[in-house]
């Protein structure tokens, strides 16, 4: 009896394993093809979808023959297991692969993001001065009186990068330069020479 409960414990825990070898294997094959595959049939690859399939089933067949070598019951259970995971992988792979595809994008975006930043902050500075220095704001009315064209048009664009810092976004670093540009625009309908040479004195 002991040696009977020995076997059935060794069997299902062969099974297991080889179902978890078998479901990593058909899912992670399904999610290589789904991202190899195109619609396109001008940049349609056929190589790398080859291989995919390839080594998904150097894997998997493996997985379910040799456990129905030992009991053909496991077998089938192995195939619906595999095939349950197929259909799975490929129902869920456009929400995966497009997470993927965020997440790329996001380690991409971050340096420039990180740039955008540094670069945004010392507009800010460079902004404050003409907002909370008392000699500047006398000399330099204009660049506080939102009713000139070129002033409102900073604000808008000061506005815009400050929405789009908190997260890494494509638009940041654009509406940064914006920010810039707008800036120096009204620095220059202002009358200040050379830009914000005359801040900081």
């Amino acid at each position: 009896m002991p040696a009977f409960a020995d076997y059935v414990l060794f069997g299902a825990l062969q099974l297991g394993f080889w179902g978890a070898v078998l479901v990593c294997a058909v899912a992670a094959t399904v999610l290589a093809v789904r991202r190899h595959s195109t619609p396109d049939p001008a940049v349609h690859a056929p190589d790398p979808v080859f291989w995919d399939v390839f080594m998904g089933s150097a894997v998997a067949l493996p997985a379910i023959l040799i456990p129905t070598l030992a009991s053909p019951w496991s077998g089938l259970v192995l195939a619906a297991l595999g095939t349950g995971a197929g259909v799975a992988a490929y129902r869920g792979s456009p929400q995966i692969l497009a997470w993927q595809e965020r997440r790329r994008q996001q380690r991409q975006n971050e340096p420039v993001h990180t740039a955008a930043r540094a670069e945004h902050d010392a507009l800010l500075s460079r902004w404050s001065h003409y907002e909370l220095d008392p000699a500047c704001c006398i000399d330099y009315p204009a660049m506080t009186d939102v009713r000139l064209p070129e002033t409102s048009a900073l604000i808008r664009a000061m506005r815009e990068a400050e929405q789009l810092r908190a997260v890494p976004h494509q638009g940041y670093a654009p509406a940064v330069v914006r920010f810039g540009l707008a800036l120096a625009a009204a620095e220059r309908a202002a009358g200040i020479p050379g830009g914000n040479t005359a801040v900081g004195r």
